[in-house]
């Protein structure tokens, strides 16, 4: 059966998936709550098949859990799930900043200082949502300006848990600070410098992530 696209142009499982990410990311759908197709053909007015297909990709981005029948859970994660999270974004992190740092590409830097000034609008209006969006927006913004397609490659297939890890965080002015000292680092062209804020961003990281597990 061919998929039909919704009215934005985008094939509805796509819409569908991403709806539910940014519910599970945002807090809307609670850890453990269960995703049901037939519940979520109803609300959001589409058949199964693509409800079926979106799950399918929230299982394989990590964000959803395979239960019987037709039905799947929003995942629960677990404190090991979280320091894995950081261990992994500490592997990487610091490489993307430091490359980012190198090649100085000022559309590079355009894309992660608009994103860094819409979390500041964010996180000073008190909009904790789009503060946490826009954070993300940020990292993922400094991943593009690495350079590196296998590191942007990897960074896709963890976005949806790196999103949910960074929808963690309560200190949004906190939060701010530390991603404006990095960018200032790597606008400097201090690779160095930026690596090590980073490394200190993931010790505040890593302690609202199990503030809230």
């Amino acid at each position: 059966m061919r998929e039909r696209a919704s009215v934005g142009g985008e094939p509805e499982s796509v819409r569908v998936a991403r709806v539910l990410r940014e519910q599970i990311i945002d807090g809307g759908r609670e850890p453990g709550s269960r995703l049901v197709e037939r519940e979520l053909s109803a609300e959001l007015g589409v058949s199964r098949v693509p409800v079926r297909e979106a799950l399918r990709s929230l299982v394989g981005e990590g964000l959803a859990v395979p239960r019987r029948n037709s039905w799947m859970t929003v995942r629960v994660f677990t404190a090991r799930d979280i320091d894995e999270l950081i261990e992994v974004r500490t592997a990487l992190e610091p490489l993307a900043i430091r490359r980012a740092a190198e090649r100085h590409d000022p559309a590079a830097l355009r894309a992660m200082r608009a994103a860094l000034d819409a979390e500041g609008d964010a996180a000073r209006r008190g909009d904790g949502t789009a503060a946490r969006r826009a954070a993300a927006d940020f990292h993922e913004a400094i991943t593009a300006a690495s350079g590196n397609t296998l590191l942007d490659e990897v960074a896709v297939t963890l976005s949806g848990r790196m999103r949910w890890l960074l929808g963690q965080h309560d200190e949004f002015a906190e939060v701010y600070d530390e991603h404006e000292a990095i960018y200032r680092a790597i606008a400097a062209g201090d690779g160095a410098a930026a690596a090590q804020l980073a490394r200190r961003h993931l010790r505040t990281s890593r302690t609202a992530a199990h503030r809230h597990s």
